[in-house]
């Protein structure tokens, strides 16, 4: 048996495919159907739909499952664990073609819940969370509302009915998949509640395909009847060539402590970038200054940190085109990058994309969620290490411990003494 990981983003693709990485089973995250795969049991697909309008978002994300489906394949169509993007479009999308679409997006491990068919947020409703505001304003937050505004129709499955006996709960999710609900909201508070969850959906015999954040695909990882595929083979450590590209797009808070604790404690340079320069292209004044720099970091083999700036004019909605001229500043010296280390989907996606990298072959996790994998296959057959991790994701030690992966390193005993700084009051990561 093989799966299918359909996410909206770069970040969040890897973050969920990883996890069967680390089972053991050969897994690819691609950018493109059209991308090798090679003979992976596991393939994770970016359809960069978050800020595509829901029409086209449900249709890119249709068109991805027919390109790649095989026989036999499961599905698993892969959400923000707070609701960001077109996610009911695109299970209404895929609902008709694929069966009862399981809808379990808590992430207990992040402290996403969901109750009585709500997310709920380090135990606080979704709605009232700064994300939330930012991004959807006076909308609701309610699964059913959004499911049931894209056409679906829902049943739920509380936490009574999913903790009760298991022949008990077989039989409700057996019904429901042969009665006229497409989706079936399912309530989670703990890594155990979705491990039940994983079990139960693996066990009966209907068409059916999993709609979750990075927490349930971890309990059907852990299921050794899931994917029965040989282990893939360990990959030698690399060496340390050429430097180290930690590329950030992510203005976060997360990603602010995480940058702060890289620069104290790695032996790296850093260089912020002008949103003004990059709004305006190579025609901004200051564009070939800016590369200069750039090229004399990597050029002379110096690590270095590569930031993204901000200022008055600044909006959010604008990350997708700060990060592609980003990574066109650094193109013409990215084959002197040995390592890359990208933090935000789309400046991920961006940089790979000028890379002419299309897919990767995911190795291993260097912290929960943090992916690590190597490309298939490159324009110009330089095949860098690529780490990827979501903008407000990870531990405050994650991008250092991604340095540290690149680099071969060993954290230095007066620093792996201390207590590992994590970001408690962002929930510690999020996709």
């Amino acid at each position: 048996m093989t799966l299918l990981i359909i996410a909206d983003d770069l970040s969040g693709a890897a973050d969920c495919a990883i996890a069967f990485a680390g089972a053991g089973l050969s897994t690819v995250v691609t950018l493109d159907a059209a991308h090798d795969t090679g003979a992976a049991s596991v393939v994770a697909i970016d359809t960069d739909t978050r800020r595509l309008s829901v029409a086209q978002a449900g249709e890119r994300t249709l068109t991805a499952w027919q390109t790649l489906r095989k026989p036999g394949q499961r599905l698993y169509k892969k959400i923000d664990s707070t609701l960001r993007g077109n996610w009911a479009a695109e299970v209404a999308a895929l609902q008709p073609h694929v069966g009862l679409a399981i809808i379990a997006p808590a992430f207990p491990a992040t402290g996403r819940t969901t109750l009585s068919g709500r997310v709920m947020v380090n135990g606080q409703p979704l709605e009232t969370t700064d994300t939330w505001k930012l991004e959807h304003a006076d909308r609701s937050a309610d699964i059913a509302s959004m499911l049931g505004d894209a056409g679906l129709r829902v049943a739920k499955l509380s936490l009574e009915a999913l903790r009760g006996s298991s022949a008990a709960l077989l039989q409700h999710i057996t019904e429901v998949a042969h009665s006229e609900a497409d989706a079936l909201i399912v309530d989670a508070e703990t890594t155990e509640d979705l491990r039940t969850l994983a079990v139960a959906t693996t066990t009966i015999n209907a068409p059916l395909f999993w709609v979750g954040s990075g927490g349930l695909a971890r309990e059907l990882a852990a299921l050794p009847y899931l994917l029965s595929t040989p282990a893939q083979t360990p990959v030698a450590p690399r060496e340390k060539y050429a430097p180290t590209l930690v590329l950030v797009g992510s203005l976060s808070s997360v990603s602010e402590r995480q940058c702060a604790l890289l620069k104290e404690r790695a032996d790296i340079g850093e260089l912020v970038v002008p949103p003004a320069v990059l709004r305006q292209g190579p025609a901004h004044g200051d564009w070939a200054g800016w590369e200069l720099r750039i090229r004399a970091y990597l050029r002379g083999g110096d690590d270095l940190l590569l930031r993204i700036g901000r200022d008055d004019a600044f909006n959010p909605a604008e990350g997708a085109q700060l990060s592609t001229q980003l990574a066109a500043m650094v193109r013409p010296h990215f084959a002197h990058v040995g390592g890359l280390v990208a933090t935000g989907g789309e400046t991920a996606r961006a940089m790979l994309g000028a890379a002419g990298i299309g897919s990767l072959q995911l190795l291993c996790e260097i912290e929960a969620g943090v992916a690590f994998g190597l490309p298939i296959s490159t324009q110009d057959g330089h095949r860098p290490g690529v780490v990827t991790k979501a903008g407000a994701f990870g531990t405050d030690h994650a991008l250092y411990a991604a340095w540290l992966h690149m680099n071969n390193a060993v954290e230095p005993a007066r620093y792996s003494a201390d207590p590992v700084p994590t970001s408690a009051s962002q929930g510690k990561y999020h996709e």
